[in-house]
């Protein structure tokens, strides 16, 4: 059996993206995502998520996107491991994107008036 997997994401930025040379030399850009979701009964449920870039993806999204842009993100879910100061074993979910879809200023959405953050 083979594997998938693949996310599309739509949604806003929940701060500024930062940007990072790793000893390798490539760029990597890092940005939180609210993703909203509006259930049966009209409640909203905001998903927060990690968002990685490499490369000159990396260099776009640092340089045109800010806290708040709406953007359609598609990649695929990774899960990074590593030691914290005491030795405990961390893990943690992230979007890995391929691409970033930079959505235009004026563009209006149901939520938009109502962002978590």
């Amino acid at each position: 059996m083979s594997n998938f997997n693949k996310v599309i994401l739509m949604g806003r930025l929940t701060r500024d993206p930062e940007k990072k040379e790793i000893p390798s030399g490539a760029n990597l850009c890092e940005f939180g995502l609210a993703v909203n979701r509006t259930r049966k009964k009209g409640e909203d449920e905001v998903c927060f998520l990690d968002i990685t870039c490499w490369n000159t993806l990396a260099d776009n999204c640092y340089q045109y996107l800010k806290k708040g842009a709406l953007c359609l993100v598609e990649g695929h879910l990774n899960q990074r491991e590593w030691e914290n100061k005491s030795g405990q074993k961390q893990t943690k979910i992230q979007v890995v994107a391929g691409s970033v879809t930079f959505m235009p200023k004026g563009i209006e959405t149901k939520e938009q008036d109502d962002i978590p953050f």
